[in-house]
């Protein structure tokens, strides 16, 4: 484009400033170089630092240098040798480590609330569910008892050497991520929230940045953390608990949309019964696949197995142990389940059209019984190819929010090393 004679052509900037800006350019170029590092590492593993640089399209000197720079941060380590069919020096295997590196994650659920610390290299070093009845107690009491139960861990991590870079709380409904609020979390009945400002303040100076997202959105990613490898990139998670949300990878993307409020499916409106929902709606979808639908289906008022001070995990242990003993009660409850999720997920296949669908909390428990015929019902509907979708159920359980805060706050760390200090 030509210049106009009228337009002033801008001042050139002051020596100093010129000095300054180049010296930032480059210790920004040098923090992305040093995150495509660790980046290709954690998806391709161990590697030489010859092939990194072919890989990356590094030079070698620069990938030496920086694997050297992430060494000295205790991100990677150097391992066995790898010999070539060149001629030449044989190099070592660089491989990722962070073992002293972690992060964690919070899910606040409504009747517990889950801990887990994961290191960069995704190992899972500390973990807890407390029981609690999140949806009665007061505000202030759930936030005393995740402060208290954070304290414990974040003393117990540091201890034993590790550094804590970041926290990320899952609670269930939908974020303001700018001023790290709740905005409004339906079967907690909790409303405008300053969650991130209140945690701060209970943990005190030296709190490692703690921000917020949704649980199903954070169950997604722990999912697709370890089903990218086997090439899934378009990825359905669809939490089971009091609350039915949905987490969408779309192209290897999670989708937010335009102010977070994706995922919301457990209130589209296919309760035929169009029984009032905490969300203020009528008919809405978890009301008869959600935890509390399953638990009234499955066992009478005043049995133990709804009572929710009792860990879940036993009362969904000892449902399972029914199940396959083919006790009738709990088999026609999950008949039941099944062919409410068909109706609502057949929906969803058709509106998002994903290659895997994962089933996660209470649903995880019961996969033998609800997987193959949710799959029949799915593909009885089917129009065409295009549309089918593999299933399965989550590995991780209601950990998966938890394990997914972990990895998001990690991945700070993946975008920018340089967080990590450099050892002595």
């Amino acid at each position: 484009m030509t210049r106009s004679a009228a337009s002033p052509r801008p001042a050139p900037l002051p020596r100093e400033a010129r000095s300054v800006t180049g010296r930032v350019a480059q210790a920004e170029m040098r923090a992305a170089n040093m995150g495509l590092l660790l980046r290709h590492l954690r998806a391709h593993g161990g590697r030489s630092r010859a092939q990194l640089a072919h890989e990356t399209g590094l030079s070698k000197a620069t990938t030496s240098s920086l694997i050297a720079a992430l060494a000295d941060r205790g991100l990677v380590r150097e391992g066995e040798v790898v010999r070539g069919g060149s001629v030449g020096r044989p190099g070592q295997t660089v491989t990722l480590d962070g073992s002293t590196v972690t992060a964690v994650g919070v899910e606040l659920s409504v009747d517990y609330i889950a801990v887990t610390a994961v290191t960069l290299s995704g190992t899972v070093v500390r973990e807890s569910v407390t029981p609690l009845d999140v949806a009665h107690l007061g505000i202030n009491t759930v936030l005393d008892r995740t402060a208290t139960t954070l304290v414990r861990t974040l003393t117990s991590l540091r201890e034993s050497g590790v550094d804590v870079v970041g926290i990320t709380v899952a609670p269930p409904g939908i974020i303001d991520y700018d001023t790290g609020t709740l905005r409004f979390a339906p079967n907690l009945g909790w409303r405008s929230v300053p969650l991130v400002a209140e945690l701060t303040g209970r943990l005190g100076p030296g709190t490692p940045p703690i921000r917020l997202e949704n649980d199903a959105k954070l169950a997604a990613l722990a999912e697709y953390d370890h089903l990218a490898r086997d090439g899934v990139r378009d990825l359905l998670y669809l939490s089971g608990e009091v609350g039915v949300g949905a987490g969408i990878i779309a192209d290897g993307r999670l989708v937010r949309g335009w102010s977070g409020f994706s995922g919301e499916v457990g209130h589209l409106p296919l309760d035929p019964s169009m029984s009032p929902c905490n969300c203020g709606r009528r008919g809405c979808w978890e009301l008869v696949v959600g935890l509390a639908a399953f638990l009234a289906l499955a066992a009478d008022e005043g049995d133990p197995l709804r009572d929710p001070g009792r860990a879940l995990e036993d009362r969904l242990l000892t449902l399972a142990e029914r199940a396959a003993a083919e006790d009738p009660r709990t088999l026609v409850a999950l008949a039941t389940i099944t062919e409410r999720l068909a109706e609502g997920l057949g929906i969803l296949v058709d509106v998002l059209n994903p290659r895997m669908i994962v089933l996660g909390g209470y649903y995880a428990y019961f996969g033998d019984q609800v997987l193959p015929p949710l799959a029949e019902a799915l593909a009885a509907r089917r129009m065409d190819e295009g549309s089918a979708t593999l299933l399965a159920t989550s590995e991780s359980g209601f950990m998966s929010t938890a394990r997914g805060g972990a990895l998001l706050a990690l991945g700070d760390v993946f975008d920018d090393p340089t967080l990590v200090a450099a050892g002595d």
